[in-house]
């Protein structure tokens, strides 16, 4: 190995993780909350239902630990989902995009089986096998089908080892793959008719599937499937204290894992982002004194930590360390917003159109020396 590829590898494993799993950020939490959890434990969990709804909402334990919250909103929507994981019954988080469902199910998988990791990705190529089990062809070729040749999909496993799997985007998935999944949920059994036998499901096995209905390319999920279901739709957050808290504790965790300084005026930058935001989405302005205009765009909690964030890497980068929003700029000539002038950086946020209806232009990026 030269030294070049030495040095390379060396940095590569100081650098740290930019997004480590629930249960290894979090892994510390867990640990306090097996520790002191004396309540009932469904077969294969590692924590009860009561701490897992308490990993999940945050909370002080005896010793004092402090559990961070992971969710923000409502507990009896995480009470229903946790108590259905704990039936035969498979779990659907459902709503628009930006309200927290991969990360709620991420957490949840953590809390209940110490791994989120069994994750079924779906996209519109997503194939059977994704969802079943595929072959390694050399050996299927060579030797036939075996258990050897047999490669498991995540949900496989889960079933087999008494865990958690998860199903992203089930409804981008296409349908006769997502109906793969009923006699799973039904029967709890993957037969393997190639071999003559099946995988039966293990106490603590279950799965939690995302969908929502607002993207397009989305297929419907058969009524079928949708039976073997117990739904809970998480909402958009209720208030802007609300917002304004979930959007400033994520952006405090990637400005963390990207190792961003800490900028001054992020919160009020923050407040006015998640504003902005919510006026669009409500299509009148707080006061509801204006009638706005909502875009197409669904302006989710989280794109607005996406906007935070950018604002944060250009004020670190090319700024003064300072998040603040610029004065107005230039209208832009293709039409509908703005553009910065002068030697100022570019915008983030929301363009505005023309007149007194026009909602307020959002910037982040700080004014260049």
């Amino acid at each position: 190995m030269t030294s070049t590829q030495t040095n390379d590898q060396t940095s590569t494993d100081n650098a740290p993780l930019l997004r480590p799993h629930a249960e290894q950020r979090y892994a510390e939490e867990l640990a306090a909350l097996a520790r002191l959890d004396e309540r009932t434990r469904p077969a294969s969990w590692r924590l009860s239902p009561w701490a897992v709804v308490t990993y999940l909402m945050g909370g002080t334990l005896e010793d004092g630990t402090v559990i961070t919250p992971k969710y923000v909103g409502n507990r009896r929507l995480i009470e229903v989902a946790v108590a259905t994981l704990a039936t035969d019954r498979a779990l659907l988080l459902l709503g628009v995009p930006g309200t927290a469902k991969s990360w709620v199910s991420e957490h949840l998988a953590a809390a209940i089986c110490g791994t989120s990791t069994l994750l079924v990705q779906g996209t519109a190529g997503t194939s059977e096998e994704a969802v079943r089990y595929g072959w390694n062809y050399a050996r299927l070729l060579a030797e036939g089908p075996s258990q050897a040749a047999l490669v498991p999909s995540p949900i496989m496993t889960a079933m087999g080892t008494g865990r958690i799997a998860r199903v992203e985007e089930l409804t981008r998935m296409p349908s006769d793959v997502q109906d793969a999944l009923i006699t799973v949920l039904s029967e709890k059994t993957l037969p393997v008719p190639e071999l003559g036998t099946e995988v039966q499901a293990h106490g603590g096995f279950n799965l939690i599937a995302t969908a929502n209905d607002r993207d397009r390319g989305v297929n419907d999920l058969s009524a079928a499937l949708r039976r073997r279901f117990n739904t809970v739709v998480l909402p958009l957050p209720a208030s802007v204290e609300e917002e304004v808290s979930i959007v400033a504790r994520r952006v405090e965790d990637l400005g963390s894992a990207l190792q961003l300084p800490a900028a001054e005026g992020a919160l009020e930058e923050i407040r006015r982002v998640v504003t902005v935001f919510r006026e669009l989405r409500q299509g009148v302005t707080e006061d509801g004194r204006t009638s706005l205009k909502s875009p197409s765009g669904t302006l989710s909690t989280a794109e607005a930590i996406s906007v935070v964030t950018n604002g944060l890497a250009m004020s670190a980068h090319f700024g003064d360390g300072v998040l603040r929003p610029l004065g107005r700029g230039r209208r832009d000539p293709r039409g509908g917003g703005e553009r910065p002038g002068g030697r100022s950086g570019g915008v983030v946020g929301v363009p505005g159109g023309r007149g007194a209806r026009a909602p307020r232009l959002v910037r982040l990026l700080p004014r260049l020396p």
